[in-house]
């Protein structure tokens, strides 16, 4: 119970299993006595489908010694500014909103809804930053010159998930001493206080440890299966649960979205990620409101619409099943669960990959020190992760709620037996005031207020809270929103467009043909 802990045994590979991996043995680097081993079953491989990440990556790729240029490269990687909503309205013409990655002015909520109100027909996003405007030309948010993982704005990336987490073991096995065990879990032992004490493989022996990191995504065959820890479904809340996908090549002079493209229809969304290759696209739905053939078709009509010359391979087409929920508890005896195994909700808004970062980023804050104090510590981060949880399913169904669309999903969502107490109460709440930080008081919120602005302003589906305008308008908000404007006309003539920066990094890798 008093010895340290000296062996962290990851069990699943993908991008959870090896950002773990290269977190961990990163900021462990001077713990010469810690060893980090992954095992990973040779045989299954990461679905790849595209991936969407926040601002927070740059930090990660940063402490694990990884370059911009090089996973931009390595990972047929773009930049992300936001989230784009067309059609979550009304599905009208001109239903269209943008979530972008760049708060507000900082001022009190009341006086920058104040000065907007000097220019009522322009978009909340348009009025609040410069990344409204540098997203619709589609421009990057930091140029060339600029040290890496620094930029003009905030920014996150679209990547290949395949290939980061080729990217990642190359860097955990090659740099930063993790141990790689290419096989299969086959027995877990035990000891008397219920703790995992050895895991059999099939070919390579027993592997004991101190600390394990269930990555198994859905199978969590340490924290479920062999722990017995349940899984608290959310489907009651989150009705999608299904998704096809596909990758869409693109010409090698196509333009590069600077955000993720999120598009209602009747019975769910369609994702559209830009990468420098290719667009990753899906149809998320729900079953119980649209059936596979009629989300086909759905996907179909939307790559024709969307991608010039593009037509669907209806061959390359992959299925995605998934429930949205996550589990009672994450972190079990000496079992910590990160990634699918401790929970996933539907990817709007892209929040899988920042719950792995705060994850590991709270292990490794407060790393236990030996079994005696890992109780404390078990304790701590199942209180704070089922608070972010619960809010991240928050936001997401305030997308829903708001919407003012009349197809049988869109007034499922609505139903009052669908939406949580915590948000129904913030509801009530806005209606009379804008959100502020006094409604999200925990440290590290995963939605701050401003994103929550961002939605109800964009949506407009409470009162929006503008004064008339008056001549009492803060002088100093009112000059930070003309900044705002003049930053977009200087941003826009300096930055470069998203292809022209990541064709130059490396224009081999880029020649792809014209689908």
């Amino acid at each position: 119970m008093h010895e340290p802990v000296k062996q962290i045994v990851i069990v699943g590979g993908g991008t959870a299993g090896w950002l773990s991996a290269c977190m961990i043995a990163a900021r462990l680097a001077d713990r010469k006595s810690v060893q980090v081993t992954l095992i990973e079953a040779p045989d299954i491989a990461p679905l790849g489908v595209g991936e969407g990440t926040w601002p927070t990556m740059r930090r990660t790729l940063s402490r694990i010694g990884i370059a911009e240029t090089d996973f931009l490269r390595e990972c047929d990687g773009s930049f992300k500014q936001g989230s784009r909503f067309d059609g979550w309205v009304s599905g009208e013409a001109g239903d269209t909103y943008l979530h972008p990655f760049t708060a507000p002015p900082e001022a009190a909520a009341h006086d920058v809804l104040a000065a907007w109100s000097l220019a009522p027909d322009r978009p909340f996003a348009h009025a609040m930053t410069p990344q409204a405007r540098i997203c619709e030309l589609g421009y990057a948010p930091r140029q060339k010159a600029m040290p890496d993982y620094a930029g003009a704005l905030n920014y996150a990336y679209h990547l290949d998930a395949g290939k980061l987490a080729v990217l990642l073991r190359e860097r955990a096995c090659g740099g930063l001493g993790v141990a790689h065990v290419a096989d299969r879990v086959t027995d877990v032992v035990r000891a008397e206080n219920g703790d995992i004490e050895v895991l059999h493989t099939q070919a390579s022996g027993p592997v004991s440890g101190d600390l394990f990191i269930d990555c198994t995504g859905r199978a969590a065959t340490l924290i479920g299966d062999t722990l017995g820890v349940a899984w608290r479904s959310r489907t009651d809340v989150l009705f999608n649960d299904s998704a096809l996908a596909v990758q869409v090549p693109v010409a090698a002079d196509s333009p590069i979205a600077s955000q993720t493209n999120a598009t209602a229809h009747r019975a769910g969304w369609l994702w559209d990620i830009g990468l420098p290759s290719r667009r990753g696209v899906g149809c998320v739905f729900s079953s119980a409101h649209m059936g596979d053939g009629d989300a086909m078709a759905v996907l179909s009509d939307y790559v024709a619409r969307a991608i010039p010359g593009a037509a669907l391979d209806e061959g390359k087409v992959r299925k995605l099943a998934f429930k949205s929920g996550h589990r009672a508890r994450f972190w079990q005896n000496n079992c910590l669960a990160i990634g699918q195994s401790a929970g996933f909700m539907e990817p709007l808004e892209a929040s899988a990959i920042v719950m792995i970062e705060l994850s590991l980023d709270m292990l490794l804050d407060n790393f236990p020190a030996n079994r005696e104090s890992m109780d404390v510590h078990a304790d701590r981060f199942n209180r704070l992760f089922r608070y972010r949880w619960d809010r991240v399913v928050d936001f997401l169904k305030l997308h829903y709620v708001l919407s003012r669309r009349e197809e049988p999903y869109w007034r499922d969502h609505r139903d009052d037996a669908s939406i949580p107490d915590s948000l129904a109460g913030l509801l009530s709440l806005w209606r009379h005031q804008p959100p502020s930080g006094y409604d999200f008081p925990h440290r590290d919120e995963i939605f701050p207020a401003a994103s929550h602005q961002y939605v109800l302003y964009g949506m407009g589906g409470l009162p929006d809270h503008r004064r008339t305008a008056d001549p009492d308008i803060d002088p100093i908000v009112r000059e930070q929103m003309n900044q705002v404007q003049q930053r977009s006309r200087a941003l826009a003539s300096a930055l470069p467009s998203n292809r022209a920066y990541l064709g130059a990094l490396s224009p081999a890798i880029h020649e792809v043909a014209a689908p």
